[in-house]
């Protein structure tokens, strides 16, 4: 490859993207580790606790499925940013980014023989889908986004009504065997199992949730063709009457769906709206978030978020690794023994860990060590991993100036 073929420099990152990811990279945790809370048998021990049912109504509010649909639409941002960063330069895009799409394959692997949750395999899976479009306009992506939002409520209506049985592996004694042996192999075994029979051949995921992720990827997508997140301060305005908006359509949504469940109504057999709840939520969420950066608020706060962002694939491996060895029998196997709020609180302090970790490490080397080895692997040419004096400045602060800085980031982080 030539010399000219080169990734976006670290100082032209978009910081609000970096702040966003590491916002979702906290819900991600939550959700993954409150999961180990269902891997196995019911336990005799009851949860009396009167502050898990508060932190799980949390979890469930803010958190739920909200993270990986945001980071979702910061992955179809991503990808057009790197899209147009290669085509500039000549290079065929659809075969670079097709290669560092069987490069996420194979870290999803890795992550999926440790967690059955895996999210990276089916990134890679629309990733090369999402390749057909990248010659779009701005108006077709958001037409063909729009269309598939409003679909999803009758998409996972009439799947919910195909009534199919799945070997529930992570329940199932037989399996669960392999989980606590203490064996790696078993171990791999029974996560690669739960992540074929409970993920990637359930129609609900497999087809619902897949349609909402690349509606999602679409939307970052067209983000990135109106140059969305590098002009928030002019764009104050429309992110105020969003927010209210967003949470208007949350909190009425909420409402229904609770009376509809409620009194058992027959229209979820046509039309479930679940999804149109939790994307609402997230878009209050994320708004949110952009107000409060415009607006120079949380300052400290959002400098810890970004690092993390930078790091967000390193970050979210690790989770799912240091998990594997806290809950199951290659390690300490405690399983789903402990209430809930452990497994809530286990995953904010393992957040707050890595914040201070990251912002270490980012001191010292110029990127993550899973983000260097991808970009490595990707473009095929060694990047310098340890910064060098002149480029060991400490992380900048954030202010509505980056905005004016940064141009795009460069790496799709997860």
């Amino acid at each position: 490859m030539s010399n000219s073929f080169q990734p976006i420099e670290e100082n032209k990152r978009t910081a609000i993207v970096d702040i966003l990811r590491g916002w979702a990279l906290l819900g991600v945790v939550l959700g993954n580790y409150s999961d180990f809370f269902h891997i196995g048998l019911p336990t005799s021990a009851n949860d009396n606790s009167s502050l898990s049912p508060i932190l799980g109504a949390i979890n469930e509010i803010f958190f739920s499925a909200k993270s990986w649909t945001l980071l979702t639409i910061l992955f179809g941002y991503g990808f057009a940013v790197l899209i147009n960063n290669v085509a500039s330069k000549g290079k065929n895009p659809v075969y670079f980014f097709s290669w560092r799409m069987i490069l996420l394959f194979m870290f999803a692997f890795i992550d999926s023989a440790f967690w059955l949750g895996d999210i990276l395999k089916d990134y890679a899976f629309l990733g090369l889908i999402l390749l057909l479009f990248y010659k779009s306009s701005a108006k077709t992506i958001l037409i063909i986004c729009s269309i598939l939002f409003l679909m999803v409520p009758f998409i996972a209506a009439f799947i919910n009504n195909i009534h199919r049985v799945y070997p529930e592996i992570s329940t199932s004694p037989e399996f669960l065997k392999l989980y606590h042996s203490g064996n790696w192999l078993d171990f791999f075994k029974f996560n690669l199992l739960a992540s074929y029979y409970e993920q990637m051949i359930v129609l609900g995921y497999a087809v619902t949730a897949h349609i909402v992720m690349f509606a999602c990827m679409l939307l970052g997508f067209y983000a990135q063709k109106i140059d969305f997140f590098n002009r928030l301060p002019e764009l104050k305005k429309q992110l105020k009457t969003t927010l209210f908006i967003s949470l208007f359509s949350a909190l009425s949504l909420g409402v229904f769906l609770k009376i509809a469940m409620t009194n058992k109504l027959t229209f979820f057999a046509y039309f479930n709206p679940f999804y149109w709840l939790i994307l609402s939520t997230m878009l209050f969420i994320a708004t949110g978030i952009c107000l409060l950066y415009c607006n120079n608020k949380l300052k400290t706060i959002f400098n810890y978020f970004r690092v993390s962002g930078k790091m967000t694939l390193t970050n979210y491996m690790a989770q799912n690794i240091l998990a594997a060895f806290i809950f199951s029998g290659i390690g300490l196997n405690i399983s789903n023994s402990m209430p809930y709020w452990f497994y809530f609180s286990l995953a904010i302090s393992v957040f707050i860990i890595q914040l201070f970790i990251s912002k270490w490490w980012l001191s010292k080397y110029n990127y993550g060590p899973v983000e260097w080895l991808w970009r490595v692997l990707s473009y095929r040419k060694m990047f310098p991993f340890k910064k060098t004096e002149k480029s060991n400045l400490p992380v900048e602060a954030i202010s509505n100036d980056d905005l004016k800085k940064e141009n795009a980031l460069e790496t799709v982080k997860y």
